[in-house]
């Protein structure tokens, strides 16, 4: 591909590590697909603020780039698809974002463009893309490209639980996983480019396996006959941390110790009106096997403030799970409604007070997360250097920045030294065998 058709085609990927990693596939079909002057937004839904943020992005393309044509796919372009269409832009169903197909036509961008199977999209009002009767395809894993020093590997799409506040199941559907196979094809791959991490996620990852007869674990373990130097898992439902998954998180070195769970709220009644399948306490207790198992795991949490009907005493429950799980990494954002899912019909707490929520959250987990940074201080550590040569993460994900670059892409001993606001300034000491 020359250089000014490369500099005409651009994918922005927006929200998740799966959209990272599916932007890859987005871009290599695009580019196979040879469509000229043209740009990809890989859109996410989980928040009003996301998709506001790609609608924005979609009009000023529209505006400053009018003889290009503007494709909206992801998850926002599943749950809004009229409204970017009226827009002007040309929608890609989720399941056909990977496909050369999805960016072969012609249509202008000007006119309402064809969904992924090449039938023309009418509005009909807001709400999600037709199914049309398809039946859901298996999921290719998604890699993301060779440019960063981790590689993100999703292997599982979709998910098959009912929570009341999220708007996945409509845009991406019921969950589906990759075969075992193909996931340690495009591990080799990753390590084939020099790529020493790798991180699988997936909408609802805990349940890879679910829709085929394997597990996690079972994914897990395979991966690791290959030559993989760190291997790292993004969010998990603490409900689906069977025994066989718990051993390889608090046993197998090469699984990095950082454990993200999605518990979402640390109050009981409110984990029921989300539907989520567990409690406070079941929260409390695995975190503490865990850490009693491997005592270095750094637990990182997903939570929601502000959820319909949450009163002062329930989110003082919320906030009081930042300590009693010792969370260092918060992933906090504001409850805001999801147009076709119960919790949008249940009463509101109102969006200044969820995010007021929000930020007492976020202040009390950045005082936790420093606090524990500066336990860290004068240890020793391994990280995968990124590719400005001079940050990267230890292997508990503590963020770290060096006092002498070294190779990007390698992984190196170092000293941990002053903590520099979210992030420790350490000291080469070593570099490994990458080829190991």
């Amino acid at each position: 591909m020359s250089a000014a058709l490369a500099d005409r085609q651009k994918v922005v990927n927006f929200g998740c590590r799966l959209n990272i990693a599916e932007g890859e596939a987005i871009r290599s079909a695009v580019e196979a697909a040879g469509a000229s002057d043209t740009i990809v937004f890989n859109s996410c839904a989980v928040t009003d603020e996301a998709v506001r943020q790609v609608r924005q992005a979609v009009r000023r393309s529209l505006r400053e780039r009018p003889g290009a044509e503007v494709v909206v796919t992801g998850c926002a372009a599943e749950l809004e698809a009229e409204r970017f269409a009226a827009m002007g832009a040309r929608v890609v169903r989720n399941d056909a974002k990977g496909l050369v197909e999805s960016y072969q036509s012609t249509v202008s961008p000007r006119r309402r463009g064809p969904i992924s199977d090449g039938l023309q999209f009418e509005p009909a009002g807001d709400g999600p893309l037709p199914s049309q009767g398809h039946a859901a395809p298996c999921y290719t894993p998604a890699l993301s490209g060779a440019d960063h020093a981790r590689a993100f590997l999703g292997v599982q799409t979709g998910c098959s639980h009912s929570c009341t506040f999220c708007a996945t199941v409509l845009a991406r559907g019921t969950a589906r996983s990759a075969s075992v196979d193909a996931v340690v094809a495009s591990a080799q791959t990753a390590l084939d480019r020099g790529q020493r991490e790798i991180i699988l996620t997936g909408v609802d990852l805990a349940s890879y396996g679910d829709d085929s007869g394997t597990t996690l674990a079972a994914l897990v373990e395979a991966l690791l006959t290959l030559p993989v130097g760190r291997l790292r898992l993004s969010s998990l439902d603490p409900d689906r941390i069977d025994e066989a998954l718990f051993a390889l998180l608090t046993q197998e070195k090469r699984v990095m110790p950082h454990v993200h769970l999605s518990l979402q709220a640390g109050d009981d009644m409110v984990l029921t009106r989300m539907k989520r399948r567990h409690r406070r306490a079941d929260a409390v207790r695995l975190i503490e096997r865990l850490k009693a198992a491997r005592p270095e795991i750094a637990i990182g949490a997903d939570l929601i403030a502000g959820f319909p009907t949450e009163d002062e005493a329930m989110f003082a429950n919320s906030l009081a799970l930042i300590d009693d799980c010792d969370i260092v990494f918060g992933h906090i954002f504001p409850y805001s409604p999801r147009a076709g899912t119960p919790a949008a019909r249940m009463p509101q707490v109102g969006r200044t007070v969820a995010r007021e929520r929000a930020a007492a959250l976020r202040e009390a987990n950045a005082r936790r997360r420093q606090g524990w940074l500066d336990t860290q201080v004068g240890r020793a550590a391994s990280m995968l250097v990124e590719r400005d040569g001079v940050s990267g993460h230890a292997e508990n994900f503590a963020a770290v920045a060096l006092t002498a670059p070294a190779a990007p892409g390698t992984i190196i001993d170092v000293r941990l030294g002053a903590r520099d606001g979210d992030r420790m300034i350490a000291t080469p000491t070593q570099i490994k065998d990458n080829a190991a």
